[in-house]
């Protein structure tokens, strides 16, 4: 069994590192989390237009590239390496697949064809201030009235939400509780009654955004899928979200490994690099180990979306909570290597420390997620192990039998 990219999807790494190595470099990365927006215009423009990237999962009758998850992961990998600033995984990973699950084909039309020329950019309004994603965290309510719904409530820690064009807010019926009542509705980001403001975080590199929503008013054509059907849809779209971001935590794992070795070469101590000693041969062998298996996992949930297979639930959030620990870890280990110059302002290694606390944090921490992956196997029920019946297999095929 071949487990590795076939020469296409090889071809779209090395395109892709080369084109972040130039326009998502420390000092662009520097420059655009300084701005309000968070990233280049002109960078954006180049991504969606030039090399087509906001197009790759969108089906070509929405001029969209028709490719799959597999090439999806790929190019999140590199994205992830270079802490590429953009609104991609906002608009394309979040947005981009509620509509392509849940979209009419009016919606798709009209939404979709913007996304993948790059022209629109799209978020996610999902969580609240309490942080949750489960469906006990949705506190926003939509109500009917005779042009559609009027919807009200504050969402918090929108990726990307105060400079979107258009928002996916998700909100539920009066009196609803649970799963039922849930619905998601598009909503144009200069609709009256939204109010958007900047949060500070942590990540300087991935901008968030709370959104208070004043009676916003939307016609009963905003709503995405049936009714009664938005839950589903929901936990669809964030087990997708899930394999993309932990596609994301490979590629800054990597990077964080690279450095410290890199630095374990060059730092001398006692006549000889560190790298010669033993305690830091140990963190990087078992840096090593927790990127390559981070790796796996993320693969293999990769295939599952681009196959549809019936179990992208559960590895979606294994992928995510061993990927999540992965890279924090990775990125903890990296600084400690770098010593106390690792987490100063001019090394490159505190920003991707940043960035994994807070992408731990981003569709539920690993906690959350193990928890899901028990609940979705059956662990604790009389089969005590995957819904289908079928055990995981150590080593799948991938895409055509290739990665």
């Amino acid at each position: 069994m071949r487990f590795a990219f076939n020469d296409e999807q090889e071809e779209l790494r090395r395109a892709a590192r080369s084109f972040l190595s130039e326009h998502s470099s420390p000092a662009r990365v520097r420059a655009a989390m300084a701005t309000e927006r968070g990233y280049d215009p002109e960078v954006w423009r180049r991504i969606g237009a030039e090399l087509g990237w906001t197009s790759i999962v969108i089906p070509e009758a929405y001029s969209g590239a028709g490719l799959t998850y597999v090439e999806l992961i790929a190019l999140l990998e590199e994205m992830g390496a270079a802490l590429l600033c953009a609104p991609f995984f906002s608009t394309v990973c979040l947005a981009g697949n509620a509509l392509l699950l849940g979209g009419s084909e009016a919606q798709k039309q009209q939404h979709l064809s913007a996304i993948a020329a790059g022209t629109t950019t799209a978020a996610l309004a999902a969580v609240e201030p309490a942080g949750r994603w489960d469906a006990a965290g949705i506190e926003a309510v939509a109500r009917h009235d005779q042009a559609g719904f009027i919807l009200d409530g504050t969402k918090s820690f929108v990726l990307d939400g105060h400079s979107a064009d258009l928002l996916i807010v998700v909100a539920r019926r009066p009196g609803s509780r649970g799963d039922d009542g849930v619905g998601l509705f598009l909503v144009p980001g200069d609709t009256p009654g939204i109010e958007r403001r900047l949060l500070p975080t942590m990540d300087q590199t991935r901008k968030q955004a709370e959104i208070r929503l004043c009676e916003v008013r939307v016609p009963a054509a905003a709503q995405l899928g049936a009714d009664g059907d938005g839950w589903r849809l929901f936990s669809q779209t964030l087990d997708r979200a899930a394999v993309a971001l932990a596609a994301e935590q490979v590629g800054g794992a990597q990077r964080c490994l690279d450095m410290a070795v890199e630095y374990a070469k060059q730092r001398m101590q006692f006549g000889r690099p560190i790298g010669s000693f033993q305690a830091i041969k140990h963190k990087c062998a078992d840096m090593l180990v927790r990127v390559e298996s981070a790796r796996s996992a993320s693969y293999y949930a990769g295939w599952a979306a681009a196959t549809g297979d019936p179990e992208l639930p559960a590895l979606a959030s294994l992928a995510k909570a061993y990927c999540s620990d992965a890279y924090f870890h990775c990125a903890a280990e990296s600084i400690q290597i770098h010593g106390g110059v690792g987490f100063t302002w001019e090394l490159d290694a505190q920003l991707y420390f940043k960035r994994a606390k807070s992408s731990e944090s981003l569709l539920g921490d690993a906690t959350y997620h193990r928890e899901l992956v028990a609940r979705r196997i059956g662990l604790g029920e009389r089969n005590h192990g995957c819904e289908s019946g079928r055990q995981i297999p150590l080593n799948p095929p991938f895409s055509r039998g290739e990665v």
